[in-house]
């Protein structure tokens, strides 16, 4: 059981790493946008399409890590069957039409704890992004 924790965490860090570089990547993309957003609505409502497309796609790529990760160890029996798997467990949609083996069941809880973590990094970055380009956050200098 430990060892199995100890390749969920090191697909957890995988991942944290995907979405750290992506993030970043987001980051370095925006800083000289917001200017020419403001007070164009339309061009700031198509960076914040951008910004949901770039994260869901650090999300897909984040699940088909899982996924091929499932697939490697014989957890799913084909690809489309683990991406789906990997999908409602990272989403943590859980259907529970499928199920892993029982010694890797901990490792699809780990990958739904990581979903949730990574999905709020993508929330934050989002709220961040919205704020930015609306300006939000003018005129409000430390009052609570």
């Amino acid at each position: 059981m430990l060892s199995k924790l100890a390749i969920a965490w090191c697909l957890m860090a995988l991942c944290v790493v995907i979405h750290a570089m992506g993030l970043t990547a987001a980051l370095t993309w925006i800083k000289g946008r917001s200017e020419t957003t403001e007070g164009h609505f339309w061009v700031a409502t198509w960076l914040l399409i951008c910004i949901a497309a770039w994260t869901i796609l650090m999300h897909l790529f984040q699940i088909a890590v899982w996924a091929l990760f499932y697939l490697w160890k014989h957890g799913m029996p084909d690809l489309p069957t683990s991406l789906y798997f990997s999908a409602v467990t990272y989403t943590t949609t859980g259907y529970g039409d499928l199920v892993l083996p029982k010694a890797w069941r901990l490792v699809g809880g780990v990958e739904a704890l990581t979903g949730i973590l990574m999905c709020g990094l993508s929330t934050g970055l989002f709220f961040a992004v919205f704020t930015k380009v609306f300006g939000l956050n003018r005129g409000n200098s430390g009052a609570a």
